[in-house]
């Protein structure tokens, strides 16, 4: 078993960790569709099915933005370690997990008392995505040894702490208990600020050309 200091390459982190994504956006396309059944009113049974578009489109960007943030974070690197490979695992397990939870809110959103359950346990498998994001980027930020000579000190950590998407996220989860689709929308606008918070880290993260 590799020590917790012992450094490891970036190239397989990343690869792996492409692939997951990868798969895990390409997944949550798959939870869409209209019954056989409904051909005869096809355009309205397309145009009923607006809530579960709102759905695949916040886990879209989610899984979106939490993939350029994850990316602007690994180009700092030159090298990696055990428990960043673990930590990483953590963000990549959330992101494979996330298609379920997006299902469950297509399956439950018009269904009365279960789409708050719905809502609710989607809002909480984004905000612990979140987390773990934050987490992996707050470790890269402190371990200086791992990252490259020409990165500020303090970029990362700093874009994601002024990352705005936990107050939304939690704000989401309190409406969910309410208004569903409303909280749905929402963990959608988180999406879009951790999109700007992305490109952030992306200018921030490099104090010089490489």
């Amino acid at each position: 078993m590799y020590s917790g200091h012992e450094e490891l390459p970036v190239t397989r982190l990343e690869a792996f960790s492409d692939a997951v994504f990868a798969i895990a956006i390409t997944l949550i396309v798959l939870e869409l569709g209209i019954s056989s059944k409904d051909g005869n009113h096809l355009l309205s049974s397309i145009l009923h099915h607006w809530s579960s578009y709102l759905a695949y489109v916040t886990s879209f960007l989610t899984i979106g933005v939490v993939w350029l943030q994850h990316s602007a974070i690994t180009h700092t690197l030159r090298a990696a370690d055990a428990t960043l490979y673990r930590m990483n695992l953590l963000v990549l397990l959330l992101v494979s997990f996330l298609p379920f939870p997006t299902k469950v809110v297509v399956e439950f959103i018009a269904e009365g008392g279960p789409e708050r359950v719905a809502a609710v346990f989607y809002g909480l498998t984004m905000l612990a995505l979140s987390l773990a994001l934050f987490g992996f980027g707050r470790y890269v930020a402190k371990d200086r040894r791992l990252v490259k000579d020409q990165v500020e000190a303090d970029a990362i950590e700093s874009a994601m702490r002024h990352s705005p998407s936990f107050v939304l996220y939690g704000v989401g989860i309190a409406v969910s208990l309410v208004l569903p689709t409303a909280g749905i929308a929402l963990y959608l606008a988180s999406a879009i600020t951790r999109g700007v918070s992305a490109r952030r880290v992306g200018i921030a993260a490099l104090h010089r050309p490489r």
